[in-house]
């Protein structure tokens, strides 16, 4: 038999993981759509690494799903939400029993807002059920250190950051390097096994996650705004909305797939399209009037400095 994973906190971030790892093992439940009902336009895409077929019985593989939460509005809208994808019951759902959910589990995924970890990992008898298991956090700006406060040394603690587009399996995530132990290697196969199946899976030294959460969890916000004013510009040279939205959205996503092609570097993709007295210079040479570059460099290092922030105590 597999393990059983718990998410601590099973809000929107909670949902897609869940609901990407349940895809990954049940590929026909690609055929529905999580929020909306509607297919998938494609059910797998070049750039994401998902898993490679394995036994059901394999340890790297979750068999029992349990989803905490702390209340039974948020549970009703859980259960919907796993039935619309599977069409069953895949996924256990509780409310206001996180320690029993631990005490069940394996692996637990902490899912919480960074304000509730200390909270939820003080209940009484968390600790005890926590011991020696692998503890996921996805908590921004709550370190490792912090984490490892609050719980026995045998419990494993591991930090991910993934992003928004995990939700459609698409996402990237960053996992901290896992400490040296008898069990470390079947850790990380886990680890990858969950993230993988939403995305891309890299790992890092934590002292990168501040600059991994402005980069890949804020970056899709500030790739909407370039994508949202692409949008706009053909919009006002008389292109209808939706045709103008979707001329830039898919324009960005081959941009960005090419430039994950081994080899490949923006810098050369760019100059490909780039033509002498051509609209491509011109349009550049507009965009760094504009200062385009700096500014979306800083708005990387702003929100790292604000990621720092998170997730520490408040001091009055």
């Amino acid at each position: 038999m597999g393990y059983t994973l718990c998410v601590l906190g099973c809000g929107t971030m909670g949902i897609a993981i869940t609901s990407g790892v349940l895809a990954s093992l049940h590929p026909q439940s690609l055929l529905h759509g999580l929020n909306s009902g509607q297919p998938k336009w494609e059910s797998h895409t070049p750039g994401t690494s998902t898993p490679t077929p394995v036994a059901d019985d394999d340890p790297r593989l979750p068999s029992r799903f349990i989803a905490c939460v702390q209340r039974e509005e948020s549970a009703r809208r859980l259960r919907e939400k796993f039935r619309a994808v599977l069409g069953g019951d895949a996924v256990q759902v509780t409310v206001g029993a996180n320690v029993s959910a631990v005490q069940l589990s394996d692996v637990v995924l902490l899912c919480c807002k960074p304000q509730g970890a200390s909270s939820i990992l003080n209940e009484s008898g968390i600790k005890e059920a926590l011991a020696g298991k692998l503890l996921i956090s996805i908590l921004t700006g709550v370190t490792i250190a912090q984490l490892s406060a609050w719980v026995f040394p045998s419990t494993t603690v591991v930090r991910a950051m993934p992003n928004v587009a995990c939700r459609i399996r698409e996402g990237m995530t960053v996992v901290s390097t896992l400490p040296s132990s008898d069990s470390e290697g079947l850790s990380k196969q886990i680890v990858l096994q969950i993230f993988s199946s939403i995305g891309r899976c890299r790992f890092l030294e934590e002292r990168h996650f501040d600059a991994s959460t402005a980069l890949s969890g804020s970056g899709p916000a500030f790739a909407c705004i370039f994508l949202e004013a692409m949008a706009d510009g053909g919009v006002m040279m008389g292109l209808p909305r939706a045709e103008a939205l979707e001329l830039a959205s898919q324009s960005l996503q081959g941009a960005a797939r090419m430039a994950l092609q081994p080899g490949a570097h923006p810098a050369q993709i760019k100059d490909s399209v780039t033509t002498p007295g051509g609209c491509t210079i011109a349009g550049l040479l507009a965009l760094e009037d504009g200062r385009v570059r700096s500014t979306i460099a800083r708005a990387i290092q702003v929100a790292t400095e604000r990621a720092s922030e998170l997730g520490q105590p408040t001091t009055k």
